[in-house]
């Protein structure tokens, strides 16, 4: 049993999955980011300087808190600005996924060698068909 997970640990796939994993946390982070600290910002600013992560409903009688923290301390909340603000963030990172793949896939067609032309026929079936042509004029 132990070298069979040896076998499957050691596949191409297993690994190249886990760096995968690797660099998706990453860039989650840096995607989450870019939309916290840049782009959530700008759109506050454009709609009024509103900031989404503080808009919810509240579902509990007595939560009149103005943050959305203090609003989950004092009972059950909708957070739809939350919500919103992980819609972007996921159309950002996919967005941007998005562009790298089209950029891969783009330099793999540059990369790929032009169809090589045909062979040309053995001499005995090139004089056989420059024949054929001739009985038929």
């Amino acid at each position: 049993m132990l070298d069979e997970f040896k076998e499957f640990i050691a596949k191409g796939n297993v690994m190249d999955l886990a760096v995968g994993v690797i660099i998706g946390g990453a860039f989650g982070g840096i995607v989450k980011s870019l939309t916290d600290d840049i782009i959530m910002p700008i759109v506050g600013a454009i709609f009024g300087g509103f900031d989404f992560t503080n808009y919810f409903i509240p579902l509990a009688s007595g939560v009149d808190a103005t943050t959305l923290d203090a609003a989950r301390e004092q009972g059950a909340v909708l957070a739809y600005g939350s919500f919103a603000t992980q819609v972007i963030n996921f159309l950002i990172l996919a967005w941007i996924i998005f562009l790298m793949v089209k950029a891969v896939n783009n330099l793999r067609r540059k990369e790929e060698p032009a169809p090589a032309a045909p062979p040309a026929p053995p001499a005995d079936v090139q004089l056989l068909t420059e024949i054929r042509d001739l009985l038929k004029k």
